[in-house]
């Protein structure tokens, strides 16, 4: 039914890319897969209502959407992509969490989420339209929704990528069941069974991956060695150093590459993903309490700071011991297809295929599943949220029993899942999965986070300002892309994601400032709650006794001690 080659992609069911799993591998796996499938299984005994199953009811506990957090996130992204990177890059990925991620996660917890969590809000189109009205709403849950099912799709092509190395199986046949697991808990519990799922996850995809850094370093001689064998590799010392990162940004400027780091991806691209996602933003939204909603994102910065351990690491290392990239990372780092058949998002089942024995290869293999099912499951219980209120019971069927819109949840999920296999086969023909997933994020994150930040924090925008400016943010992140399609505009590395991003932030601002003047305002009276300067101050503040109380619950004290952490990772990197 397939050729060898999808679209110039090759196939990983190739001899020398074949993982050598043994029969207590597949114990391992098999075990896990029924582990996850009764987790849903259990959290379907407790959905009763479409706001069980579409926002676990807000009971569960901070420790629990804290770990679900940071677990959403260990996707695509965060496990192939960031080794990827790894392989190419070198240290300057670390920008990516330190830069990228952990600032975002401290301002959504102090300043976010009191206005997501205490209006009571479903999901953050929600927000949309009671900010800025239908137009707006409509057009951020249409996108959001197709974000979604993209971004599914490179979760679950790289989900299926290893079914594909572990039996062979064609590669549209490992989709197909692959789509299927993650199906079967999702449809189940819902959000409930995502998240619980997600922390157990979480705990797995450590368990696998520490022991892979671990004997990497010890094949390579420790620290030392591996900073030895990169500095005399293609990538030389500038791998070693998280800046200036030009070799990330691909500018050839030191300055240009801090501004695009620090502007492009620490500003835009994280604010814009982290603090106006739904995918993130309902993990914390599910929580108990006011209280436990602020912690959520702030508790899953502690395992985000220490994270590049585990995957950009093996990656470096990857790069100086697979064979194939000793042949080929030459080839690789100038953009040029490898003579062996392999890609960037291949380093880590490379490396699990040439140093982990049978037993430890399993677990490490249930890692990788577990990332990639985490975050595609996180994609399609957003995306059912989205869906079911903020479309079709906006806009298509009011008014409805509850019993309706649970029975739409579930079917949603049916129909997101056939559309992330479709993605999938999009998702294929990328050679680096981040750089594919860097410019969803500049088209559909950085023109929302504009629109949101101005929204909040000025009350003259208007509504029409709302729709326009996102629309003008979108199209202009898409320009950029196509003119570096046609290389119009050429940059190497990740440059291009962050130039649309930032371009798409200052588009949208210009855009939405220039029609709000044009145009009437909500009165103040319609946007308490929503507008910064219009809130009253009480109503953002959280409980601090019973169950929230203690020092070691304040999200103040916990957000300083991440970020003097994360500025002392800086430092030392």
């Amino acid at each position: 039914m397939f050729d060898s080659e999808v679209a110039g992609v090759p196939f990983l069911a190739d001899a020398n890319l074949r993982l050598d799993a043994s029969p207590i591998d597949y114990i391992e796996l098999a075990f896990y897969f029924v582990l996850v499938l009764g987790i849903g299984y259990l959290a379907r005994r407790q959905v009763s209502s479409s706001l069980d199953f579409l926002l676990s009811g807000r009971s569960l506990p901070a420790w629990v959407t804290g770990l679900a957090f940071i677990s959403a996130n260990l996707g695509a992204v965060e496990v192939m992509g960031m080794s990827a990177n790894g392989v190419l890059y070198g240290l300057p990925t670390v920008h990516y969490f330190w830069i990228g991620a952990i600032p975002a996660m401290l301002f959504l917890g102090l300043v976010m989420m009191p206005f997501y969590y205490g209006s009571k809000v479903r999901s953050v189109p929600e927000f949309m339209r009671r900010r800025f009205g239908p137009v707006a709403h409509l057009v951020n849950g249409i996108s959001f929704a197709a974000a979604q099912i993209l971004i599914a799709g490179a979760n679950l092509f790289l989900l299926a990528s290893v079914v594909n190395l572990l039996l062979g199986w064609p590669l549209w046949l490992s989709i197909v069941i692959a789509a299927a697991i993650v199906l079967g808990y999702t449809a189940l519990g819902g959000l409930s069974a995502a998240i619980y799922n997600e922390v157990l996850q979480f705990f797995v995809i450590v368990v696998a991956l520490l022991p892979l850094t671990i004997v990497g370093l010890v094949k390579v001689g420790g620290w030392q060695g591996l900073v030895d064998k990169i500095s005399h590799g293609p990538g030389g010392s500038a791998q070693l150093h998280s800046w200036p990162g030009d070799n990330l940004t691909g500018f050839g400027n030191n300055f240009l590459s801090v501004l695009g780091i620090v502007f492009g991806l620490g500003f835009v691209l994280s604010f814009g993903y982290w603090t106006t996602n739904f995918v993130e933003v309902q993990r914390a939204m599910a929580s108990k309490s006011m209280s436990a909603a602020r912690r959520t994102p702030i508790i899953g910065a502690f395992p985000k700071m220490l994270v590049p351990f585990i995957v950009i690491i093996p990656g470096m290392i990857a790069g100086v011991v697979v064979p194939e990239y000793l042949q080929d990372k030459g080839l690789l780092l100038a953009g040029e297809p490898a003579k062996s058949g392999v890609t960037a998002n291949n380093a880590l089942l490379l490396l699990m295929r040439d140093l982990l024995p049978n037993g430890i290869l399993g677990i490490a293999i249930a890692g990788l599943l577990a990332s990639f099912m985490a975050g595609m499951a996180a994609n399609l219980s957003s995306f059912n949220t989205v869906f079911t209120y903020d479309i079709w019971q906006t806009y298509v069927k009011k008014d409805r029993p509850d019993g309706y819109y649970l029975s739409l949840g579930r079917k949603t999920t049916v129909g997101a899942t056939v559309l992330a296999i479709g993605t999938a086969f999009v998702a294929m023909q990328s050679a680096n999965i981040l750089t594919y997933l860097q410019d969803l994020f500049s088209f559909f994150n950085a023109p929302l986070f504009a629109t949101f930040i101005l929204g909040m924090f000025w009350k003259r925008m208007t509504a029409a300002a709302g729709w326009i400016g996102l629309v003008a943010g979108t199209a202009s992140a898409i320009t950029i892309w196509l003119l570096s399609q046609f290389e119009v505009l050429s940059l190497a590395g990740q440059g291009t994601s962050f130039v649309a991003a930032g371009t798409a932030f200052v588009v949208d601002i210009v855009v939405s400032v220039g029609v709000s003047l044009a145009t009437e305002p909500k009165p103040d009276s319609q946007l308490v709650g929503l507008v910064y300067s219009l809130t009253p101050r009480d109503t953002l503040k959280h409980d601090n006794t019973g169950e929230n109380a203690g020092w070691y619950r304040k999200p103040g004290l916990l957000a300083g001690i991440v970020l003097v952490l994360t500025i002392a990772l800086n430092i030392i990197f």
